[in-house]
């Protein structure tokens, strides 16, 4: 195992340098394109730093095994312990920020509705907060989730009239299957009883008071400005909330898989890591220091 340890290590963190190139050009994308929303900036600098941190840390792995480089396979064990450490700090971070809120069905409608009072703690206080939420509100309106929604159908022409383009049916608009940002943003909530027009566009049909709304404040924060909608609604921030619990969850699952290939590594690592102190001792490979004192004629 120690003549092979070297090559394992150097393959593997020749792998993880080769990866960590696209991870780095998507943080660098984000930096470069932030004008178009200002929470992108949430996301751009840990994805510039952690792989910026695999592309050195893999690089020192790569030539320090290949190299028999002592010095720096043991600066891979030392940082790649810390990145073990942050792995696993993720993780128990990510499930305990995400362990609540769920989506709620509906009676008639495929999608389902987001209550913001089903969140709580830390990621409920950071994205609920008003100066946070104005900039994802202003992520939510430049990339234009609402607007990317909606759907023209096309009524064949008749011998009275030419073909015409027109939005979707209400019937139509309720069989479908909407993203927690899109329920939570893009319409009011079903509570409040408005008439459908189109997916962007709702009729209040006169009743503006909060009692007559079905007691939700969100109601009246609904406008059919294009530019409002409801993303000031807490229905948003709900949704936003379970799109962000989705995301953190793939990412803990995934980081999961990742600190277990990572700590097979560390354990190979290390097993390089003390083939090059025995050759640069000018120790044999693969022999025992405590030899027989009649040893047998053939050895193993």
């Amino acid at each position: 195992m120690f003549r092979r340890s070297n090559a394992v290590v150097g393959f593997i963190n020749f792998v993880t340098f080769l990866i960590s190139i696209p991870i780095l050009g998507a943080g660098i994308f984000l930096a470069t394109k932030a004008n178009t929303g200002e929470c992108l900036r949430f996301l751009q600098w840990p994805l510039i730093i952690i792989s910026i941190a695999i592309m050195i840390v893999s690089l020192a792995g790569f030539i320090g095994a290949c190299y028999r480089k002592t010095w720096l396979l043991r600066a891979y064990l030392f940082f790649m312990f810390f990145i073990l450490v942050a792995l696993l700090v993720f993780i128990i971070f990510a499930f305990a920020v995400t362990d609540k809120g769920s989506g709620h069905p509906v009676l008639g409608r495929e999608y389902e509705e987001y209550s913001l009072d089903d969140y709580s703690g830390w990621l409920k206080d950071r994205v609920g907060g008003r100066e946070y939420w104005s900039k994802i509100s202003d992520c939510l309106r430049g990339a234009k989730v609402c607007k990317d929604m909606r759907r023209i159908v096309k009524i064949p022409p008749s011998s009275t009239a030419p073909a015409t383009f027109v939005p979707e049916s209400a019937d139509s608009f309720y069989t479908r299957k909407l993203s927690p940002i899109q329920s939570g943003c893009c319409k009011p909530p079903t509570s409040c009883g408005f008439l459908y027009m189109n997916e962007t566009f709702w009729n209040p049909a006169g009743s503006t008071s909060v009692a007559a709304l079905g007691g939700d404040i969100d109601c009246t924060r609904w406008s059919n400005d294009q530019q409002l909608l409801c993303y000031n609604c807490d229905s948003c921030k709900a949704g936003v909330l379970a799109s962000v619990k989705k995301s953190w969850r793939k990412a803990a699952v995934i980081s999961i898989a990742v600190l277990v290939i990572s700590i097979i590594v560390y354990i190979i690592a290390i097993a390089a890591f003390r083939n090059n102190l025995r050759m640069n001792n000018g120790e044999p490979q693969g022999i025992n220091r405590m030899t027989k004192s009649h040893p047998h004629r053939f050895n193993f």
